[in-house]
């Protein structure tokens, strides 16, 4: 298929590499003419401008982004419905917040063009082993370019999920899931690191739990080669950024009156990762001087 590709972050650039290395055609276009050279190596066909894609394309077009949720998604979404037509499809493969991509395919209704929300999962990995992805929208539709989602995922690796939204919210539970999953172990492998006089191998417990334990799973595979390289992480900061599906994640389950306490609280870990030093930790020292006695420790 020849389709255009809007996005050439660390995601969107490996997705093109690989659809190209299995014969699809891509008009690819970024704001920074480097990344359109980067894809352009491996047989890309760069552009400069949004409204180029849509010359590029033969109706009926398939434009793929791959550009950050929000007002970046919004603002391309917008861009581009003045190029498409009755007939083009959109597939949306970013972290948009799912009631966004419900409204925006109701928005493109209105002009005939088709809407895909595509949840994608893989990282900077999905390049050689292949991509997860979530669809919503119209089956019919998700038949159309089913060929694409065949590239890029591995096997067994896509799947049409339901209605427009769909593919985005399921990609929404999926990261929320992943939060507490490794806020769990992050505090496990904090443990073991705290038990000094067993002088503990962590990257070898990694490797070891990989085999035959019901805990193994590819982010240990990730932990054993976090920890070759770096045995004790004495040079990472723990400072932990939040994409944003967390958040809708637990807004969601307050919507929904589900007790996720383990998806809640490793989200309010990540906000306690920012800070410099903890006032609310700074209250607790203090009261529990106040009541009970117990010492502080001061400042310098």
């Amino acid at each position: 298929m020849k389709i255009g590709f809007v996005g050439l972050g660390r995601m969107g650039a490996n997705m093109v590499r690989r659809l190209l290395a299995r014969g699809h055609e891509i008009v690819a276009y970024a704001p920074h003419e480097r990344s359109r050279k980067e894809v352009e190596k491996f047989g890309a066909s760069g552009v400069s401008s949004l409204p180029e894609i849509a010359r590029h394309l033969t109706p009926p077009r398939v434009v793929w982004l791959m550009v950050p949720a929000g007002e970046a998604t919004e603002e391309t979404i917008t861009a581009l419905m003045l190029h498409m037509d009755k007939g083009d499809i959109l597939i949306d493969g970013g972290n948009s917040f799912y009631k966004d991509s419900m409204r925006r395919a109701e928005l493109l209704k209105t002009k005939g063009i088709s809407y895909l929300d595509a949840g994608t999962s893989g990282g900077i990995w999905g390049l050689e082993k292949g991509y997860c992805l979530m669809v919503g929208g119209e089956k019919e539709v998700f038949l159309t370019v089913e060929p694409l989602f065949q590239a890029l995922a591995e096997e067994n690796g896509y799947a049409h999920v339901g209605p427009q939204g769909s593919g985005h919210f399921v990609k929404m539970i999926h990261n929320g899931i992943e939060y507490a999953m490794l806020q769990a172990y992050g505090e496990g492998f904090e443990i073991m690191h705290a038990k000094k006089e067993f002088d503990l191998d962590l990257q070898q417990i990694s490797n070891l739990w990989n085999h035959g334990s019901v805990v193994r799973s590819w982010l240990l595979e990730l932990a054993e080669n976090a920890f070759r390289k770096e045995p004790r992480l004495a040079s990472i900061k723990g400072y932990v950024e939040d994409s944003g599906e967390g958040r809708w994640t637990v807004l969601e389950a307050i919507e929904q009156g589900i007790p996720a306490f383990g998806i809640t609280l490793s989200l309010f870990e990540r906000f306690r990762s920012r800070q410099q030093e903890s006032f609310s930790a700074k209250v607790i020292a203090a009261l529990r001087n106040e009541f009970g006695g117990h010492p502080v420790k001061k400042e310098g």
